[in-house]
């Protein structure tokens, strides 16, 4: 039947409109400051802090992977944006872009998924929108999602505050999601044992943070994998980084499929990773305070700042040589966050 999947005419702001909100988004959002559905959404925020604030685009493909799917995205990747900031996330904002013919059961299972990831970090779904767009104009769906945190006076992550002899951690298996993700949408043999690591890593950053200006900086890295993250590092610090091959996690299946695609690792985006630097003394308990979370458990020191002109990032590599790690040219992997 035509009410079983989204229509234009559920993008219109009538009747049509609001039968879609009550039966397929809001049951799973619901919440004082999202339920009367104004125009914004008011919330009381801390009186010491700073505000942090983000915005994101999930335009994964497909919708649905091993491990997660774009709704978990959604939620996951913003959260974790604030939370390498050294934010505490307060509440989320989602826009709902879906192309007409889209399965309601399919839109239904996303919001559930949304509903779930929102609770595992804490943080409340309190405003958003929807729309509804043309066959073949939409890739079935996509979620803009907007954040705000509060960040405590006592955190001061920042570029230029790394240092010479600092450490470089990370907190488990690299390229993971990417690798799902190109598996997946390439039906590939292994698929079934890749998995996304897709997932909130607030109170892991939270476990860092008390460790207070030990903890130089923290970043997420998605897209450009952690290749990306470490030359942005050198570059903004001037510095340069040695990182050991041997020490870099790194499943066995996730290294099969990246030479079967011909991709570096270093280059695949991951979803539920955060890059941490660290003063040299502050390392091991950053380490001990990573694995001892579910999150962290495959953390590992993977490098070490260095003085380096012209600032550059070398990989020792497992046979004893070296090689310089470059951000990718350009979309190795489309549509995969």
């Amino acid at each position: 039947m035509n009410d079983e999947r989204i229509l234009l005419a559920h993008g219109g702001g009538g009747e049509m409109t609001r039968a879609l909100l009550e039966r397929s988004i809001l049951p799973w959002l619901s919440n004082p400051a999202l339920d009367p559905l104004t125009d914004g959404a008011l919330f009381d925020a801390p009186s010491h802090g700073r505000l942090c604030v983000t915005t994101d685009a999930s335009v994964v493909q497909p919708l649905f992977f091993p491990g997660g799917d774009i709704g978990r995205l959604s939620v996951c990747g913003t959260v974790n944006d604030l939370s390498v900031m050294g934010a505490r996330p307060l509440v989320l904002t989602q826009t709902l872009i879906l192309e007409e013919g889209l399965p309601q059961k399919t839109l239904e299972r996303v919001m559930a998924s949304i509903a779930a990831a929102a609770r595992e970090a804490s943080v409340p779904v309190v405003s958003g929108d929807t729309k509804v767009v043309e066959r073949r104009h939409g890739d079935g769906l996509v979620i803009s999602t907007a954040g705000v945190g509060i960040v405590p006076d006592t955190v001061h992550l920042d570029l230029k505050r790394i240092r010479p002899g600092d450490r470089v951690l990370i907190n488990g298996s690299i390229a993971d999601h990417g690798l799902t993700i190109m598996s997946a949408r390439e039906q590939l043999e292994f698929s079934s044992r890749l998995r996304s690591d897709v997932a909130p890593l607030h109170e892991l950053c939270e476990r860092l943070l008390e460790l207070g200006d030990a903890v130089r900086f923290l970043r997420d890295p998605t897209r450009g994998g952690l290749a990306g993250v470490l030359a942005d590092i050198a570059e903004a610090s001037g510095l340069g980084i040695e990182v050991r091959e041997v020490d870099v996690p790194l499943r066995a299946e996730t290294l099969r499929a990246a030479e079967l695609l011909g991709l570096d690792p270093l280059t695949v985006a991951n979803e539920g990773k955060v890059v941490v630097v660290c003063e040299a003394a502050a390392a091991e308990d950053a380490l001990d305070r990573m694995r001892s979370h579910p999150q962290g458990r495959e953390a590992s020191i993977i490098g070490t700042v260095v003085e380096s002109d012209p600032p550059l990032v070398e990989l020792v590599t497992r046979a004893g040589g070296r090689r310089i790690v470059t951000r990718p040219h350009g979309e190795e992997l489309p549509r995969i966050c």
